[in-house]
């Protein structure tokens, strides 16, 4: 049986959301700015951006697969519901929970610029650098992460512990 030890509180991920939907609203004033969300484990972070963000959005989502039920990915990345959004000409951000190995941000960043957007940006709530595979630009970042298998606040192992209102990790009993 597994245990979830607390790495950053609550308080810490509400803050640090806020300040990303500060800077990301400065960044995109004025502009056509489609949020895309990567299902399932962007959704809690994505929720809370867009409530915070001061700017008018569009928001749309995207399922992949690459882990499974395992703790490491596959590196063999299948979309499993695309975008229904028509995104020609548009500032897309991608709303990503964790970046890890970086094989899923890269297979999105070259998905999306292939549905002629304007231009395709990532916003991850955690940064793994320590396993990383595939570099890919990180340009709105919540925080990094150490190599643990990370859960709470949308991320999930085997569909539990998403709802977990801080980010943790396991730890075997």
């Amino acid at each position: 049986m597994e245990k979830v030890k607390v790495l950053i509180s609550k308080s810490k991920v509400q803050k640090r959301v806020v300040e990303l939907a500060r800077k990301i609203s400065r960044d995109y004033k004025g502009k056509d700015l489609v949020l895309i969300g990567i299902l399932k484990g962007a959704f809690v972070f994505l929720s809370d951006l867009a409530r915070n963000l001061s700017i008018p959005v569009a928001i749309d989502f995207i399922q992949v697969a690459s882990y499974g039920a395992s703790t490491t990915s596959s590196g063999v990345i299948k979309i499993k519901k695309d975008i229904d959004l028509p995104i020609v000409g548009k500032e897309v951000l991608i709303v990503e929970d964790i970046v890890d190995y970086g094989y899923t941000m890269d297979y999105l960043l070259k998905f999306i610029s292939h549905k002629k957007s304007k231009r395709v940006k990532i916003c991850a709530l955690l940064d793994k650098p320590s396993r990383r595979r595939v570099q890919v630009p990180i340009d709105y970042k919540g925080f990094t992460v150490p190599d643990k298998f990370i859960v709470g606040y949308g991320l999930d192992y085997g569909e539990k512990y998403r709802n977990l209102p801080f980010i943790g990790y396991l730890v075997q009993d």
